[in-house]
């Protein structure tokens, strides 16, 4: 056989191999399942559809490829059902993980403008710790024009703006420094909602605590300076925590595993309380009400523990289904009670 045979024979060889791998190729995708999906709005009118989409495919990732189409729906604000008013589905979701076949129809929702948990935290921040200083400086004319710039001469005053501007300067800290927020958002409106209850408790005890007619509490020094003590051992209590959950990497995500007790003796409230933040948070605001023997504080303090009750609660609950070995002593938020 010649050089010119063996040539030909090499490419017939060459070309049945790549036959055999194309087919083999063909075979496999055509045995592979894909799935279509067609996304509507809350009209059924039809936003785009998807074609061949991978059957591990997550709803976040489908997110993302409508966000290629419509740039202006970013994926946190969209929301995705599979009934028009159906319960949304999670990113994490996977679609061969649905009750839906091969043809998929979802249904979108905008959610309108989103801001992560970090920027919530900041504007519910920022807002009271200025709006107490205006008030406590007398830049806004709110007050009689014969008071208005008169300072009051009782000490609890000063004492009540160093302790609120150290409460909300903390927390603005702890937001930047500490905190783990998950990749979750929250709607503008929401936030604008949130801003205006505490910008506007801020302004109203603020106006009564810094006005020049405002009167010291019954018990004097020892009234104030008693809820001083309690004040500060919250605060530090409430940093301690937050600290103990950030090394644990639970704060702001889904708990990893049980937080416990450190030697730090202000993590100690871990042994009866699940959410020991919240416990100590209704103190810093309950020594704050004491001090200042305020109205207006005293119902912001209601209110703020009626809220993370409820939220106390609903994570106590997911401890609970999370680990099956969650120390059964420990209540929500108030030890052996609540």
């Amino acid at each position: 056989m010649d050089l010119k045979s063996l040539f030909v024979v090499a490419q017939f060889i060459k070309a049945r191999c790549a036959h055999g791998m194309t087919a083999g190729k063909a075979k496999k995708d055509k045995n592979y399942i894909f799935y279509e999906v067609e996304i509507q709005d809350s009209k059924k009118l039809k936003l785009c559809y998807l074609d061949k989409v991978e059957p591990n495919a997550t709803i976040g990732e489908i997110k993302c490829l409508l966000y290629k189409i419509y740039p202006k729906w970013y994926p946190a604000r969209q929301a995705l059902s599979l009934h028009p008013d159906g319960e949304s589905l999670k990113d994490d979701e996977v679609l061969e993980n649905l009750p839906v076949g091969t043809t998929v129809t979802m249904f979108f929702h905008d959610l309108g403008p989103q801001l992560g948990w970090t920027m919530v935290f900041l504007a519910e921040c920022i807002g009271p710790l200025f709006i107490y200083l205006f008030f406590f400086l007398h830049l806004l004319n709110v007050y009689e024009q014969k008071d208005d710039y008169t300072s009051n001469p009782c000490s609890v005053v000063t004492l009540a703006c160093v302790c609120h501007c150290f409460h909300y300067f903390r927390r603005l800290l702890e937001t930047v420094f500490i905190h783990r927020f998950s990749d979750g958002t929250l709607p503008l409106q929401t936030i604008m909602r949130n801003c205006l209850y505490y910008w506007g408790f801020s302004a109203w005890l603020a106006y009564y605590i810094n006005h020049p007619l405002y009167t010291p509490p019954s018990y004097g020094n020892l009234q104030v300076y008693s809820a001083l003590a309690v004040f500060m051992l919250c605060e530090a209590g409430n940093f301690s925590i937050h600290l103990a959950l950030n090394n644990l990497g639970c704060n702001g995500l889904r708990p990893k595993r049980i937080p416990y007790p450190t030697r730090n003796p202000f993590t100690w409230l871990f042994f009866f309380v699940s959410c020991p933040n919240y416990t100590y948070e209704v103190g810093t605001w309950l020594s704050f009400s004491i001090m200042t023997q305020c109205v207006p504080v005293a119902l912001f303090t209601l209110l703020g523990f009626i809220q993370m009750t409820i939220w106390a609660r609903g994570k106590h609950k997911m401890y609970t289904r999370e680990f099956t070995d969650y120390p059964e002593l420990r209540s929500a938020i108030i030890p052996l009670f609540l």
